[in-house]
């Protein structure tokens, strides 16, 4: 899987040891593989985007499958000083109108520092050049303007409404080529 790159982040493939490693520990230093070599990565608790539920069905599917990373999965790094602010990536794959939906999480002490967004774009991007993806979608909680402004920024546009047991009513959005170039820089 590629890393994907931004000016100030990068985003480095979800692995197989790393989400053992954090079923294990709640702040750890692990090192991933980046284009510059390896590279030691600090992440701290509560764990960026706080996925650990998930976790564990997704490592089960990884070793059912004999795969070492998570496809489509991305754990968001500062540049600087390599840290773990995030994760995001696919929720599955591209259905059957070409569709793939997205979500992300930022650890709480990295909001409103436009990290989500730089990635979300680099994300969203990434998606929309791979074979049969036609449109990247996303939910957002109507209670999480924060997260709502993240993907108008990206050039998504809402699309309609939905409910979930967790997080209530939704939000729903998606982008497409078109959106995407001509929303992109859009602040």
């Amino acid at each position: 899987m590629p890393v994907l790159q931004t000016p100030r982040l990068l985003l480095l493939p979800l692995t197989r040891a790393l989400i053992e490693r954090r079923l294990q520990e709640e702040a750890f230093e692990h090192v991933l593989a980046t284009p510059d070599g390896p590279l030691p990565v600090t992440f701290t608790a509560p764990w960026p985007g706080d996925p650990l539920p998930l976790f564990p069905a997704k490592l089960e599917r990884l070793i059912g499958a004999g795969l070492a990373e998570a496809p489509g999965s991305f754990v968001a790094v500062t540049r600087a000083d390599g840290r773990a602010v995030g994760q995001l990536g696919g929720k599955g794959g591209v259905d059957a109108h070409g569709a793939v939906e997205i979500g992300y999480g930022f650890a709480p002490a990295d909001w409103g520092q436009g990290y989500a967004k730089e990635a979300v774009r680099a994300l969203t991007a990434h998606f929309l050049q791979e074979p049969g993806v036609r449109t990247v979608t996303a939910q957002t909680a109507v209670a999480n303007p924060a997260s709502r402004r993240v993907l108008e920024k990206c050039g998504f546009r809402q699309t309609g409404t939905a409910w979930d047991e967790e997080d209530g009513d939704l939000l729903t959005w998606a982008v497409t080529p078109a959106t995407l170039t001509n929303e992109y820089s859009a602040e």
